[in-house]
Parts: C-alpha cells; sequence; structure tokens
C-alpha cells in the first residue's frame, strides 16, 4: 500500500516537473522576438514544447490512472458529435432540445459532471451527440478534469463547441488554444509532408515549392531534438515549423467543427448578425428555441453522411430504412452495409439517382453513390 503512495507522489511530482518546464518554455517564446536570426532558436523551443506536451498527455502510472470513471461511452449510431464549451453555456439545454435524452441543467456551472450520451435522430440517420463536462482553461494541463474531456472529444467525428454571445470571442480563442495544446486541430487539413524515418543513411530534404518558415538546418535541429538522425523528409507546401511537428508527433486529430454561439437573445441584432456572418458559426438560442433547424442541417452537412436506398428486383424501394454512409463511398460499401456476403457474389449493380447519367445505370463495384440514391444489387 505505502509503495502505491509512493508511486502516486512521484507521479505528481513528475507532472509537476513537466508543467513547471512547458511555463518556462511557453515564458521564453513569448519573451524572444520573432525574426530571420531567432528562427531556429524558436523552432528548437516548439520542438520541446511539443515533446512535453505529448508527455503530460500520456496515462501514467499503474492501471487505475487510465480512462476517467463514466467517460468511456461507446460509439453507437453513424457518427459521433462532441459538444465542448466552458460551464454554463447551454450544451446540456441542447442535449436536451435536440435528443430525446434529459442531461441536468442548472444555472450553476459545472452541473454536468460526467459524459451523458444522446440520439440525434435526423434525415433516418442516429447521430451520437455526447454532452462533455465544461472545459476550463487549463483543462489541457488536467485541470477540472480536462483530460478525460479532451480525450472524449478525440474520438469523435465533429466537435460542436458552444460559445456564450455575449463573451463568445474570447471563449472561442481559448477553446482552440486549448485544443490545440493536446493535438486537436480544428477546420485544417493535415500539413502536405511526407516524412519517414529510416534505419541509415543521414537525412534527406526535399521540397517541391519555395519555403518561408523551414530551411533544412531547422528541419534537421527539429529532428535533433526528438533524437532522430536518419529520416527522409518531403515538403510539398509552404509549411511552418509548427506543421513539421505535426507530421513528426503523429498523434494529431484534424477535426471539423461548428462555432454554435448559444443566447443570442441577450446580445443586439448588429452582433447576431456579424457572429452569424462568420465561417463555420451558428447562432442560435435554447431559451427561445431559435434557429434549431439549420444547426442541424449544418451537422449534417459538416459530417458529409448520405442515404442509401436498396430495392428488390420488381418491387418500389424501401424508402423507409436507408443505408447511412460517407459521402465517397462506393457500391462495394453499399454492399458490405447489407451484409458481408454479397461482396462475394456480386454481378452488377442498378442505380437510380444522381450520381448515374440516366436511371437506371448499369454499374460496377467502383461507382460513387450520392445522397438519396436507389440500388438494385444483381447477384451472380
Amino acid at each position: 500500500h505505502s509503495s502505491k503512495k509512493k508511486l502516486t507522489v512521484v507521479i505528481t511530482d513528475l507532472q509537476m516537473g513537466i508543467l513547471e518546464k512547458i511555463k518556462e518554455i511557453e515564458q521564453e517564446i513569448a519573451r524572444t522576438q520573432k525574426n530571420k536570426a531567432t528562427e531556429y532558436h524558436l523552432g528548437l523551443l516548439k520542438a520541446k514544447l511539443a515533446k512535453y506536451r505529448a508527455q503530460l498527455l500520456e496515462p501514467q502510472g499503474g492501471k487505475g490512472a487510465g480512462k476517467g470513471e463514466g467517460f468511456d461511452v461507446m460509439k453507437s449510431g453513424e457518427a459521433r458529435v462532441a459538444l465542448i464549451g466552458f460551464p454554463s453555456v447551454g450544451k446540456s439545454t441542447l442535449l436536451s432540445m435536440v435528443t430525446k435524452t434529459a442531461s441536468e441543467t442548472a444555472s450553476y456551472e459545472f452541473t454536468t459532471l460526467t459524459c451523458i450520451p444522446g440520439v440525434i435522430r435526423y434525415n433516418e440517420a442516429n447521430i451520437q451527440l455526447l454532452d462533455l463536462p465544461g472545459i476550463i482553461e487549463g483543462a489541457a494541463q488536467g485541470k477540472g478534469r480536462g483530460r478525460q474531456v479532451i480525450a472524449v472529444a478525440r474520438t469523435a467525428d465533429l466537435v460542436l463547441m458552444m460559445l456564450d454571445s455575449g463573451k463568445g470571442e474570447i471563449q472561442k480563442e481559448l477553446l482552440t488554444v486549448e485544443l490545440e495544446q493536446v493535438g486537436i486541430r480544428l477546420n485544417k487539413r493535415p500539413p502536405n509532408i511526407y516524412y519517414k524515418r529510416k534505419k541509415t543513411g543521414g537525412l534527406g530534404f526535399t521540397a517541391t515549392c519555395p519555403l518561408t518558415h523551414l530551411s533544412e538546418k531547422l528541419v534537421q535541429l527539429i529532428l535533433h531534438e526528438y533524437k532522430i538522425f536518419n529520416a527522409e523528409v518531403l515538403v510539398r507546401e509552404d509549411c511552418t515549423a509548427d506543421d513539421l511537428i505535426d507530421v513528426i508527433q503523429g498523434n494529431r486529430v484534424y477535426m471539423k467543427c461548428i462555432y454554435v454561439y448559444n443566447k443570442i437573445d441577450t446580445i443586439c441584432l448588429e452582433d447576431v448578425d456579424r457572429l452569424a456572418r462568420q465561417i463555420d458559426s451558428v447562432v442560435i438560442s435554447c431559451g427561445l428555441h431559435l434557429n434549431m433547424d439549420y444547426l442541424l442541417e449544418q451537422i449534417w452537412e459538416k459530417l458529409s453522411l448520405i442515404r442509401v436506398y436498396t430495392k428488390k428486383r420488381g418491387q418500389p424501394p424501401d424508402f423507409t430504412e436507408p443505408l447511412i454512409l460517407r459521402s465517397g463511398a462506393t457500391v462495394e460499401h453499399v454492399c458490405h452495409a447489407i451484409h458481408r456476403s454479397i461482396a462475394d457474389t456480386f454481378r452488377y449493380a442498378l442505380v437510380w439517382g444522381i450520381s448515374t447519367k440516366y436511371s437506371p445505370q448499369r454499374v460496377g463495384k467502383l461507382h460513387v453513390v450520392s445522397d438519396e440514391d436507389v440500388l438494385q444489387v444483381v447477384k451472380k
């Protein structure tokens, strides 16, 4: 028992050490002027920072230090959406409104303490919505169960960032920073860098375009910080040192995000108009039930799901239960969704809908289906 206590003390000491190191590096970065002469120094500091943050995120200690109690929710439905935001911005109210689940709501902070799942039924698809506890500043360091909240958010397909219209801009920046620290990148695409570690041969660096932020020397310095001396790096776009670090770490999650501004009944019309015109933003009011249908429409669009209806030979199509697939799905995916064995005995398919030149068109396995297509499979 005493050894267990000692282990916990050692771990907390280690964590405190890492937190202090992170703080020091952040201060150093803030102090340093950004210019040609300091870019190598800054690149090194950023690499160190990313390394320490990665150490913080790894679950420490024995068996009990893994997942948070009540946070690992089973995946259900066709897609998963995570609700993230500061305490008391209306996450639970939204969950209770768009799903049949009642999440406890009250006017004090931290009403929700664990992860509460609900299901949105939209366009005949079941979309799982997770109501997560409020995130506070410093969540990335583990404050206020922030780590477990963020770990669940990483498994989602889409993030709904709930913001208070009155103080939305500040909250948006703080939350984006918190999520970036734990490797979640919102509404960005992965940098176009090919990176591969090798056994021997030193560093091979090639760039297919002029680089303004990176140079071979800086790439070498950053790789040395990670104790990597043999690697192949091919940069296909003008990237920054941060992008290179993201690729080396390899555990970054690139997610779509909708910024939901709640409580628009508390601000003036000009502000509502300004917020509504921002990219990836939706303004709503849970209290007055405003703009909910548009929010659901946006969620559907961002998840890029499609519905495919099946049809038996000589019978009308079954429009009650579509197959829900990701956009870009082919006829082969549809076959797997119906049953595993169909793909083996597949001969051809007849498709009615906008993905074809004429209806019905006879297609093979590689034909890409569109939303609301009707498909009939002909077997051998």
